[in-house]
């Protein structure tokens, strides 16, 4: 399994849970545990899915949300 770390600006529980809704429907996807206070979110997840897809993915949600998606450095 591996860990990618995301920032994204969730300023609520609401956003975190459209965060877990989100990449929950993807084949791979583990675990997801967001933390709003800190904005990052940490994805465990297989070779199945990539760092890339999750990030278009969030990117979407970004663009209709208003809300700042990268992946952490």
């Amino acid at each position: 399994m591996t860990e990618t770390v995301f920032d994204v600006g969730m300023t609520c529980d609401g956003c975190a849970n459209a965060v877990k809704r989100i990449l929950g429907k993807l084949d791979g996807v583990t675990n997801i545990d967001t933390n709003v206070d800190a904005k990052k979110v940490t994805v465990t997840h297989g070779d199945a899915v990539t760092k890339e897809v999750m990030l278009a993915k969030l990117t979407k949600w970004s663009e209709a949300s208003g809300k700042s998606v990268a992946l952490a450095a």
